[in-house]
């Protein structure tokens, strides 16, 4: 079959070792909690490869790029209607699938923070996602409070998952080599439904943290608080990057019993 080509406007870099693929596959814990999973962004099959070998899965694949999607169905006539030429981030996952669903993928490095973003939205029935991202995302993702990597996505993340860093991925593994190095993660959905706040103050105070990351949250959110009812709150004179998951959710409850 003739090869599909890389296209950097859909930030593809194919893999093209083997043993990382199947590290990859591998890294799946699905423990009981769930048997479908989708490959996001197969390409050529590398990763396909080892997951169409665990029979305990039921597994799909979506991939946007019309030329890989009809690479795939040669390769994988099996598969049927469970190979998708679609959006992924436009996907309606309660619609495609039932029930709980982990995530895999070499993932298009140019929609990293998108990915994740919908895993979020979806967070009720993705239990789990491995993947590869740049390098730099998947330290934000892991990042601890306390440290320069933490931010926006490493709070919204570990509100609902544990992230765990699995493993760096050199550029010379990829067709084309990404100019970056790369980064497996896995993504575990922890036992929070509910965060115990109002979820939509919560986010908006993050965001806005972040967004002045240098400022003390006296400052950087004081479009959101009641400065007369907050003046002695100790986690405002703190920089967002100090503040856990935990300590946001307190923060959120003490901004809506003051306002």
């Amino acid at each position: 079959m003739t090869l599909v080509r890389a296209k950097k406007h859909l930030g593809q870099h194919f893999l093209t070792d083997k043993n990382i693929a199947v590290k990859i596959v591998e890294s799946l814990r699905p423990e009981g909690k769930y048997k479908q999973v989708l490959e996001v962004g197969p390409g050529m099959g590398i990763l396909s490869d080892s997951l169409l070998q665990k029979t305990e899965y039921e597994v799909s694949l979506v991939d946007i790029d019309t030329e890989s999607y009809q690479f795939l169905q040669k390769k994988y006539p099996q598969l049927g209607s469970k190979l998708l030429n679609a959006d992924f981030l436009e996907m309606d996952f309660a619609a495609t699938f039932t029930g709980p669903l982990g995530i895999i993928g070499n993932f298009p490095y140019n929609i990293s923070s998108q990915i994740l973003f919908k895993v979020l939205d979806n967070r009720a029935q993705v239990v789990e996602v491995v993947g590869m991202f740049q390098k730099e995302v998947a330290e934000r993702c892991a990042a601890k409070a306390g440290s320069k990597e933490y931010g926006i996505l490493s709070v919204f993340l570990q509100a609902y998952y544990k992230v765990e860093y699995l493993f760096t991925v050199k550029a010379g593994v990829f067709n084309p080599p990404p100019k970056v190095l790369s980064a497996v993660i896995r993504l575990t959905r922890n036992e929070t439904a509910e965060l115990g706040c109002d979820e939509k103050l919560f986010w908006q105070v993050v965001k806005a943290g972040f967004n002045q990351r240098r400022k003390t949250l006296r400052n950087a959110i004081s479009s959101l608080i009641n400065k007369e009812k907050m003046t002695e709150e100790p986690l405002l004179d703190l920089r967002a990057e100090r503040l856990t998951v935990a300590d946001f959710v307190r923060l959120t409850n003490l901004i809506s019993a003051n306002r």
